[in-house]
């Protein structure tokens, strides 16, 4: 495979084409590169990927973006430490550079931002303080420095960001830098600059990389692929490789979007660039490239010199491993939820991955390889999510396993929410986990309901992973009104009956968005009722709230905001403003509540309420928690064996 390849930058040798990109972690200890760094970087060394890049280290006080965000000036030894145990393992390390300029935050520094212009941020609506040229120049300066440091920690190179919240970005496009000066009638002239410090700083023996919006999806004034090849045709002498990317200020969701987006919707833009450039620099493919068999066909086409397969390997550390020993079908999929692994909101979560969470906790939790001391005999109770990993992960530690679902088919809730407009890639996670119990030797019996009279005889050890049942109704409905789940919907969405449809969804999050837009793509009248203030607002921590919406409005759904469902009835439900009090009514045929479920714990009360459970059975959550009891609960029983 050309993607398996070494690949030489600057004369050195990466054993293969796959990079671990830069991404925010939040794994900081204080601003600095910490021993949780070392860990997770470690590991996707181990991994077998071919260059890691460090989580993005600011390069001037003026710039402090996110509270565990990393100062160069504090990462020194965290840079040494990561690039020591990387390359033990032979990977090669690069540390990120950047200024977020106006998209950082004032809330850590309690100082002004700093931008080429006083364009407000989107989400705070913060002014920035037009740069000074001594401000200017202490930020050039800054980067030099910073490049200077990482390349006396120890680094193989440094890679400098022109991408999404980068400051460099700002000058290059008009939609940011409305100067008269040198710096906007030159917008090239920053970048050109910082670079030129950069090599000074690192030397001329370590790899000088340049992160690079190519499209901000903002023709009017922004940068477009036609301005970015000229671009990068100004930046080529001054760096070793360029990873194409794309996003601005207005559009930040678009760098790193969910499953909504195809994968490899950057695979034309890098394209570009390289016949552009014409082998004067090295160009590296991104854009949802989870799959090896797509990141193989974009080398191979010269596309691209290679591909960043970030959130893939955060969803399995060792694709890069199994690819190598051709074990590509074994590779746990990256469903692309961003759920996890999106960590730059104001919860201040540790990176991590729904389907592989212990991601990000590399350094904490117990590792799952190797056989349990005295094997023993395992019945798991329920086949989704929750009971797949119980299975795979007892399997694959020589316990024999019994599976037992009740239904006819593996995957629970997933395999539901998998028939949601734009969820398809839920149902990747619960093949794979299907999958895998089988090849394991899991005994799966679909089909089976299980007693608690049953389990009083089972030998040997019992998890109940019974997942959910709907939850309580917080309105009135009327005798003969059509009330349904949204599992039940979702499971034959065609079939529901005719006349206009009412999508009640009090959680915010993305089932209700994708069962009113399925509907709509049958042609349905729907209206989706939320007390929130805007559609889905629980998808802003997964980058998908504002594209969510504009979904919604091109389909034509119809929004009843801030508003509360009090009664279902027959042809027509009634619903009050949350703030008003004001009620009205909306014609509907069938209303699907897309509300909050229970654990449907039925069997664990019948057995006495002392049996071990995982997943949906404790409290509905998401994958994400099912997984990782799942693995606890494996491991616990071990303990108690």
């Amino acid at each position: 495979m050309k993607l398996l390849e070494p690949l030489v930058l600057r004369g050195r040798t990466a054993r293969n084409r796959i990079v671990f990109g830069p991404h925010e972690t939040n794994l900081g200890r204080s601003r600095s590169v910490s021993d949780r760094h070392v860990a997770y970087y470690r590991r996707r060394a181990v991994g077998g990927a071919g260059i890691v890049v460090i989580e993005e280290a600011s390069v001037h006080p003026s710039d402090w973006p996110y509270e565990r965000c990393p100062s160069a000036t504090a990462s020194v030894d965290g840079w040494r430490a990561v690039a020591g145990a990387c390359r033990a393992e032979g990977a090669l390390v690069l540390a990120a550079l950047g200024h977020s300029g106006g998209q950082g935050s004032s809330a850590y520094s309690q100082a002004p931002l700093w931008a080429p212009s006083r364009v407000p941020e989107v989400n705070t609506r913060e002014v920035p303080k037009w740069m000074e040229p001594a401000d200017v120049r202490a930020v050039v300066d800054g980067f030099g420095e910073a490049a200077r440091l990482a390349a006396r920690a120890g680094v193989d190179g440094v890679e400098v960001n022109a991408g999404q919240h980068s400051l460099i970005r700002q000058f290059l496009s008009g939609l940011t830098n409305h100067r008269t000066d040198e710096w906007g009638q030159d917008k090239l002239r920053f970048a050109c600059e910082v670079l030129t410090a950069v090599r000074r700083g690192a030397g001329d023996e370590v790899i000088v990389g340049l992160r690079l919006s190519c499209d901000e999806l903002a023709p009017w004034a922004g940068i477009t692929p036609d301005t970015a090849v000229e671009v990068a045709l100004g930046l080529a002498d001054l760096v070793d490789y360029v990873t194409v990317v794309r996003g601005s200020i207005y559009t930040v969701s678009a760098t790193r979007p969910d499953c909504h987006t195809e994968p490899g919707f950057n695979v034309d833009l890098a394209r570009a660039v390289t016949d552009a450039v014409g082998g004067r620099v090295a160009v590296i493919a991104q854009g949802s490239i989870v799959d090896p068999a797509m990141a193989e066909e974009a080398v191979a086409a010269g596309v691209c010199v290679a591909v960043e397969m970030t959130r893939a390997q955060i969803a399995d550390p060792d694709l890069a491993r199994k690819v190598a020993a051709g074990e590509a079908h074994l590779v746990r999929p990256c469903i692309l939820c961003n759920q996890a692994c999106q960590v730059r909101d104001a919860r201040n979560p540790i990176v991590s991955c729904v389907v592989e969470p212990s991601s990000g906790h590399e350094w904490e939790d117990p590792p799952l390889d190797g056989t349990a001391v005295s094997p023993a005999d395992v019945f798991v109770v329920g086949g989704g999510v929750a009971g797949l990993e119980t299975a795979r992960v007892a399997a694959s530690r020589g316990h024999r396993v019994t599976l037992a679902e009740a239904t006819d088919h593996l995957g629970g809730m997933v395999r539901v929410a998998s028939r949601g407009a734009g969820r398809d890639r839920l149902a990747l996670a619960a093949d794979w986990l299907e999958s895998e119990c089988d090849r394991l030797g899991v005994k799966v019996e679909t089909a089976r309901e299980v007693t608690a009279e049953e389990l009083d005889g089972v030998a040997g050890e019992v998890v109940l992973c019974t997942g959910s049942r709907a939850g309580r109704r917080t309105y009135e409905v009327d005798g003969g009104a059509a009330v349904l789940s949204a599992a039940e919907a979702l499971a034959d969405i065609a079939a529901l009956p005719e006349g206009p449809v009412v999508v009640w969804d009090p959680i915010g999050g993305p089932i209700g968005i994708s069962v009113v837009e399925a509907l709509r793509a049958l042609g349905r009248d729907v209206h989706l009722v939320t007390p929130d203030l805007i559609a889905g607002n629980e998808l802003s921590r997964t980058g998908d709230l504002a594209p969510a919406n504009v979904r919604l409005q091109a389909a034509g759904a119809r929004l009843e905001r801030r508003s509360l469902l009090r009664r279902v009835r027959t042809g027509a439900v009634d619903v009050e403003d949350r703030f008003t009090g004001a009620s009205r009514t909306i014609g509907a045929a069938v209303t699907i509540d897309a509300g909050y479920r229970l654990p449907d714990d039925a069997l664990w009360r019948a057995s006495g309420e002392h049996l071990p459970r995982a997943g949906d059975a404790v409290a509905p959550r998401t994958i994400h928690e099912a997984v990782l009891e799942a693995r606890r609960r494996v491991l616990e029983l071990e303990t108690r064996a």
